[in-house]
């Protein structure tokens, strides 16, 4: 499992630091201008990836006001679902624009299709790879067309029993798919880090054999380092300029001090996992004298027995081990010795 993968020009996998995504969702407030600002500041960030989503109103709902088609809690209370749609869909026309200024600026750019017309607008313009939103898992047709680009696949898991992971697991590796990393998500906004279930992510990694990652929906940057040292390998965040200036899914997105924060701090919990070691490292060398070991305490001249009074355990650490203190203890010195001399066997006469 630590064999990686590649999106444009950056290593996915254990070995490498976690590939995090900036989510733009609906957070352009329906302005190209501001969707190129929110590139852009992912970008200086320090974001390996921005992310789109890629649908209309009509290909992802029913124009309709009927049982189910409004809201009832939550962050969109009351509003329907076709409309809520409409407001946060990026607009097609605007791809093009992202994606080029994404290529100029190095970011990689990709996005969740939530239809097959949208995979294949997505492959005309050349899409490194694609997300799965949660509620999309069990598409199954969609899964096959996006499979059947054999670039890699996000796989967002919120909501979906392990029967469900377990087919859509199986469609897309028989449809074409070899790159896949599967992404623990709580479906709500914002989520709450009690209804994260991190623990989840190493059953996930060997159950299904594939790297593993969060699509996180809680505030602040706790749960993804936290993710990382469980074995993530992808984190994703939802982004925005400033989350003051509204939009369907500004209240739980990061600002860009806080997704550089996310940036760092994932990368300094990757490279706190190591491996299994024990002993000083290279840089602890230099520490080692700060240890105690046993040093003469006061003047002793040959003959003298060794007690409590003139002999201590102190710092530095270049005289005999602690351990030894007791045993010294009793034991005649054979030379004179000078106070703050660290003890030697050498000093010591024979019993």
């Amino acid at each position: 499992m630590n064999e990686g993968f590649r999106i444009h020009d950056r290593q996915v996998g254990l070995d490498h630091e976690p590939y995090v995504i900036a989510e733009m969702s609906g957070n352009h407030n329906q302005s190209l201008d501001r969707a190129l600002e929110i590139l852009e500041a992912a970008h200086a960030a320090g974001a390996h990836a921005c992310k789109l989503q890629t649908y209309r109103g009509d290909t992802i709902t029913l124009d309709h006001d009927g049982p189910g088609f409004r809201i009832q809690g939550g962050l969109w209370a009351g509003r329907r679902l076709f409309e809520l749609y409409e407001e946060a869909h990026t607009p097609w026309e605007w791809h093009e624009a992202i994606f080029r200024r994404g290529r100029e600026l190095g970011i990689s750019v990709f996005s969740s299709p939530f239809d097959e017309t949208a995979v294949d607008f997505l492959e005309s313009l050349g899409a490194p790879a694609y997300k799965i939103a949660s509620p999309e898992l069990v598409h199954l047709p969609l899964l096959k067309k996006v499979a059947a680009t054999g670039k890699p696949i996000l796989l967002s898991t919120g909501m979906a029993t392990v029967a469900e992971i377990d087919e859509a697991v199986r469609t897309v590796r028989a449809h074409g798919c070899r790159d896949m990393v599967l992404l623990k998500c709580t479906s709500t906004y914002p989520a709450s880090p009690l209804d994260t279930n991190l623990q989840t992510l190493g059953h996930m990694r060997e159950m299904f054999g594939c790297h593993v990652g969060v699509s996180d929906h809680t505030m602040g940057v706790g749960v993804a380092v936290a993710a990382v040292a469980l074995g993530a390998t992808v984190v994703e965040k939802h982004f925005t300029l400033r989350r003051v200036d509204g939009g369907v899914d500004s209240a739980f997105s990061m600002e860009p001090e806080e997704m550089k924060s996310l940036v760092v701090e994932t990368a300094r919990a990757w490279q706190a996992l190591g491996k299994v070691r024990y002993g000083p490292t290279a840089a602890e060398v230099d520490s080692l004298p700060f240890r105690r070991s046993v040093y003469v305490a006061k003047d002793l001249k040959a003959g003298d027995i060794l007690t409590t009074q003139n002999l201590r355990v102190v710092r530095p650490g270049f005289g005999l081990a602690p351990s030894l203190f007791e045993t010294l203890l009793g034991r005649k010195v054979a030379c004179d010795v000078s106070m703050g001399t660290p003890m030697s066997w050498e000093f010591v006469g024979p019993i």
